[in-house]
């Protein structure tokens, strides 16, 4: 055997010494979490969600972060815990799995959700799922955890401490304290005063509301407020809220059931996510929710749509129903739309776009501005406070915010004793031994989601597609015999730049025909210089006509 191969039955780990916390995703962003904690060479991740992608990115829906660092490494990863079931922190596992190849580890609750999603892309098989209690304990590698519950808008929600030989780091998922979260227990705040008195070295916490002061809120003022707002309004109502908030799909059941009216839900995410919820114990004190094409031939005072879409998404029930495109569910004069969700930054544009277009029909909106129909299931300042108190860390790094969440997360925690870090996606923290610090850049960005494939989200194939979105595509084509000679008139197209009666065209069509005539014999024999003179012909002819332009442009040569 050669001396630089293991030995038969050693295990060789690749990754750092001592103790290391490295985001992937989440952290400088709202969305795509994906967080790696690193021990004497085991790999363990946290968390792998998704994100939808600005208004200014119409080239792309959604998008994942790019694992290629742990992927190369997946053989050093014991394993993926998920803290909870939204999107941002689970939804990417089905695309990213056959990246990594581990064990996933979740609650009851987000296995059921996670299920769904893997059977979608033909995976539920061959990933290994692995259920664990709210509140439990679980060792994978050097790396012991302990559960914790805390409350947040969706159920079982946990946060996870995590103690190794180099120290105790508390990352704390998505949470808030919540006295009366309605669907689940509260936050365990016993467990996490138990935690700090064992000493806590490092806190990587939310930093979403960070800069919001006060009380997130409850979910039980909410439910009060939408029985007596839903018992004032005629018509159809029609209410709009993320899919996995659990409590707040009840509060509105609730609401509307108290008030005569059946509900339907609009929207294939909503539909998963109740299922899930009825699987594992959830929504029980609620009837069964009408089919959307029954409750089209409902009276109008007598039906609750409860629709997906709360973010603007081109594509959601509610984006179809403001546009009168939706097969089953028309709203208008009379009707109303309740917004009980926040928007999430970088969505204001679509939102209020479907707004507009709900409120062009007719439609009565309402949102968190003028109605109490929706609180956060993310802390704020007071409750970020409580917890520091009683956690009691010696160092911090805020994650799950943008940059100006994390600089105020950073100043609250400096106030409240702790070391703050900031550090970006891609940033390597070394938290232990010495005082942590940043001692690598590792590769990091965005996948989009493009069909059923994975690519860069600043690839050369999305970059190529915004150029078309900006200025066009000109395809052309010519027809040449074995000798050179053109055979017919040339074919150009130029959709998104010039129509087919415009004078612009009949130029591209004249300027390319004069470039091929006057190519020698012997480059009309090569196809390759006819494509480039005419290619060349072509862009010559748009600068002209359209000077701000610069169109992706296609030649094909044809000999016969």
């Amino acid at each position: 055997m050669r001396p630089d191969l293991p030995r038969p039955g050693l295990v060789t780990r690749t990754g750092p010494d001592g103790l290391v916390f490295l985001p992937l995703g989440g952290t400088g962003e709202i969305g795509m979490n994906l967080n790696l904690y690193g021990c004497d060479g085991a790999w363990l991740a946290i968390d792998c969600g998704l994100g939808f992608a600005e208004s200014a990115r119409p080239d792309v829906d959604i998008m994942v972060p790019d694992p290629v660092f742990i992927a190369e490494r997946r053989a050093d990863l014991v394993g993926l815990v998920i803290t909870h079931a939204h999107e941002d922190h689970v939804g990417a596992v089905a695309w990213l799995w056959p990246q990594l190849e581990c064990p996933v580890y979740a609650t009851p609750f987000a296995a059921a959700v996670l299920r769904r999603k893997l059977a979608e892309r033909g995976l539920v098989s061959q990933v290994k799922l692995i259920e664990y209690a709210p509140g439990s304990s679980l060792t994978l590698g050097p790396f012991g955890l302990r559960f914790v519950s805390m409350a947040h808008s969706v159920p079982e929600a946990q946060a996870v401490a995590i103690t190794t030989p180099h120290g105790r780091v508390l990352h704390t998922g998505d949470w808030k304290l919540d006295p009366d979260p309605l669907v689940g227990p509260r936050t365990d705040e016993a467990a996490l005063a138990e935690i700090g008195a064992s000493g806590v070295d490092v806190l990587v916490c939310d930093s979403t509301n960070a800069m919001v002061e006060g009380h997130s809120g409850s979910e039980a003022d909410v439910r009060r407020n939408l029985a007596a707002l839903v018992r004032g309004l005629r018509g159809r109502v029609a209410f709009t809220c993320f899919s996995s908030n659990i409590a707040r799909i009840e509060s509105i059941a609730l609401a509307a059931h108290a008030s005569g009216r059946s509900v339907a839900l609009v929207g294939r995410s909503l539909r998963n996510m109740a299922a899930a919820a009825r699987e594992t114990g959830y929504l029980s004190s609620i009837p069964g929710f009408v089919d959307e094409e029954e409750a089209g031939y409902l009276p109008d005072d007598s039906i609750v749509f409860i629709c997906a879409g709360s973010q603007g998404e081109p594509r959601s029930a509610l984006s179809r129903i403001s546009a009168d495109t939706h097969p089953n569910v028309a709203l208008g004069e009379g009707d109303t739309v309740i917004y009980s969700s926040r928007v999430i930054p970088g969505n204001e544009r679509g939102i209020l776009m479907v707004q507009d277009a709900l409120a062009r029909r007719g439609v009565t909106v309402m949102t968190d501005a003028d109605h109490m129909v929706h609180v956060s299931g993310h802390p704020a300042r007071d409750e970020l406070r409580r917890l520091y108190r009683m956690v009691k860390p010696k160092h911090a790094v805020p994650v799950h915010g943008e940059w100006r969440h994390m600089s105020e997360h950073a100043a609250l925690a400096r106030e409240m004793g702790a070391v703050p870090h900031l550090i970006e996606d891609g940033d390597m923290l070394r938290l232990s031994p010495g005082t942590p610090e940043v001692i690598e850049s590792v590769p990091s960005g965005r996948l989009a989601v493009d069909g059923s494939r994975l690519i860069p989200a600043d690839g050369p194939v999305l970059a190529e597609r915004r150029r078309m979105l900006d200025s066009g595509l000109v395809v052309a084509s010519l027809a040449l015999d074995r000798a050179g000679r053109v055979v017919g008139d040339p074919v150009v197209s130029a959709p998104g730049l010039f129509s087919e009666e415009e004078a612009g065209r009949g130029t591209l069509v004249r300027e390319l025909g004069a470039a091929v005539a006057g190519l020698s014999h012997g480059a009309l024999r090569d196809d390759d210089q006819v494509r480039e003179a005419a290619m060349s012909a072509l862009r010559s002819a748009v600068r002209r006509a359209a000077p701000q332009k610069r169109p992706m442009v296609s030649v094909h040569v044809l000999r016969v």
